[in-house]
């Protein structure tokens, strides 16, 4: 018996001693994706000081060319590094190597006392944590990604630059000539545009041909130069994006696709007259960004939609303004807003191989200081940040500054610096660190001083929803067919007129054999989980 205890001892320590060992591991290897242009993460400054910081060293074992095959090649035979790092790896990717044992649950190790500063966004942010959790309720991936919004600019909400990416504008030296005030119904802005078509405004201004104007131009379901902002006089908004042409979220949390409602079909009714009239540009359907640029460049267009006027309008742009959200038949109006840049979960993952995973993610913990982020993403304090102006914010090196210095433009400058992986960009960050970019902020000012007070509610369908396999299995099964069936019927209905009764129920039947109610039922369970997990 006391032998049988002293063995047992003997095993418990030499256990013991094991984990000890094991969680004493300070040098890693970590495959990394990594920019065409760079020269490496051996002797990256920022680097090496957040290395030293956790009393780790990190062999980096960079690769731009064939990422993919090689990190699938590893995997395939557990030829693992402890961690990889900018590969890439979808949420299936994720869930499925999370589930087979390739990565470790990062759970347990998201703390105050492992990652504070992660710890901290997730406490503020739960959006990120829900983005990051997998249907298993595992971690397996950082959170990585870019909020750039209206706080970053000082304001009390934030609200994504996507959030409207429609900015419709008209001409207001044409509606001055005219003596016309900028409408603010539907109805008043097709009198504005018939008046537009009946003046020739184009030849009438600008000297150009006489047949010339083009009342109003649009793409077609375009993301930031299609019509949709002006289905908002129905009520709704079906901007174009990857999930589904018009899935929204109503503020009770129910999913629904606008496609089959009564309000779109009074929308495509109304408008048709409008394209039938002239009035909407009859190459709206086939023409691409740069062919509605050189129409607005030129001075034909009184109306259209854009990022921003100037882009967009030329050397005319000083004679364009906003034209507001307006109202419809019913005398109101909804704008549908959009979600900003998605939180990604495969940036970084720790596999099965790592002895210390504490020490490398408290390595990773100072990815997620302000001051490191801004560095590892466009470069180091010295090099791209010249200095701090008065209240504190770094200063990017100039374009001119770049050339005199290094002999190279500002983003080559960039790709040679920034180092790739989960690099989490708070809005905040912009009022406390770094300026982001002239034109961003000129956009975010306008969107929240002009466009938000239109917006009755800011409920939005979230692009960071973590699906099942068979969730994706019924999206990829269903989405072509059920997006093209809507896409395919709202052209033909706006140029050609309709929908009857009849072609109204065969229409939502067809919807239906193309899976409606399927992948309502996908995006619905998927955000129920994402809510429970916020």
């Amino acid at each position: 018996m006391k032998k049988i205890v002293a063995l047992l001892l003997t095993a418990m320590m030499l256990a013991s001693f094991g984990t000890f060992a094991m969680a004493d591991q300070t040098d890693f290897t970590i495959v990394s994706g990594i920019s065409a242009l760079s020269g490496g993460y051996d002797n990256n400054p920022v680097l090496l000081e957040m290395q030293d910081k956790a009393g780790i060293h990190i062999k980096w074992d960079c690769m731009s060319d064939s990422l993919s095959e090689q990190v699938n090649i590893r995997i395939a035979g557990w030829d693992l590094p402890d961690a990889f790092n900018a590969v890439g790896f979808s949420n299936y990717d994720l869930l499925q190597y999370g589930s087979d044992g390739v990565f470790i649950d990062l759970t347990e190790y998201i703390t105050p006392e492992v990652m504070p500063n992660l710890s901290a966004i997730l406490e503020a942010h739960p959006e990120i944590r829900a983005a990051i959790t997998m249907s298993d309720g595992c971690i397996y991936g950082l959170p990585a990604g870019e909020q750039m919004g209206t706080a970053g600019i000082g304001k009390t909400e934030d609200y994504s630059i996507f959030t409207i990416p429609q900015f419709s504008m008209i001409n207001k030296k044409w509606l001055d000539e005219l003596d016309l005030e900028v409408p603010t119904t539907l109805d008043e802005l097709h009198d504005v545009l018939k008046a537009f078509k009946d003046n020739d405004m184009s030849a009438k201004v600008y000297g150009n041909a006489a047949g010339s104007t083009i009342p109003m131009t649009t793409g077609f379901d375009e993301w930031c130069w299609g019509q949709n902002i002006f289905y908002a006089g129905f009520g709704f908004t079906n901007w174009p994006n990857d999930v589904c042409n018009d899935l929204v979220l109503t503020p009770e949390g129910k999913v629904n696709f606008v496609c089959d409602d009564d309000s779109y079909r009074a929308a495509l009714t109304y408008f048709h007259d409008w394209f039938a009239e002239g009035l909407m540009d009859q190459e709206m359907f086939s023409q691409d960004a740069t062919q509605l640029m050189a129409k607005c460049s030129q001075g034909y267009v009184g109306v259209s939609t854009w990022w921003y006027i100037e882009e967009l309008m030329g050397q005319h742009a000083e004679d364009y303004v906003f034209l507001p959200v307006l109202k419809g038949p019913d005398g109101d109006s909804n704008v549908t807003v959009r979600t900003g840049g998605g939180i990604n979960a495969g940036q970084l993952s720790i596999t099965s191989e790592c002895k210390n995973p504490k020490a490398l993610l408290a390595f990773y913990d100072q990815w997620y200081d302000g001051e490191n982020v801004m560095q590892l993403q466009y470069g180091p304090i010295g090099e791209w940040f010249t200095g701090q102006d008065e209240k504190g914010m770094w200063l990017s090196i100039t374009e001119e500054e770049c050339r005199a210095k290094y002999n190279k433009s500002a983003g080559e400058l960039k790709s040679q610096l920034e180092v790739n992986g989960p690099k989490l960009i708070l809005s905040s960050y912009y009022s406390e660190y770094f300026y982001m970019e002239d034109r961003a902020i000129e956009r975010l000012t306008d969107l929240y001083d002009f466009w938000m007070p239109y917006v009755k509610d800011a409920t939005v369908y979230p692009v960071d929803c973590v699906y099942t396999q068979d969730e994706l299995d019924t999206i990829d099964m269903y989405q072509p067919d059920f997006v093209s069936a809507v896409s395919e019927q709202e052209a033909l209905w706006l140029k050609n007129g309709g929908p009857s009764d009849s072609e109204w129920e065969a229409y939502k039947n067809n919807l239906e054999r193309c899976g409606m109610s399927k992948l309502l039922e996908a995006y619905q369970s998927a955000y129920d989980r994402y809510a429970a997990a916020k």
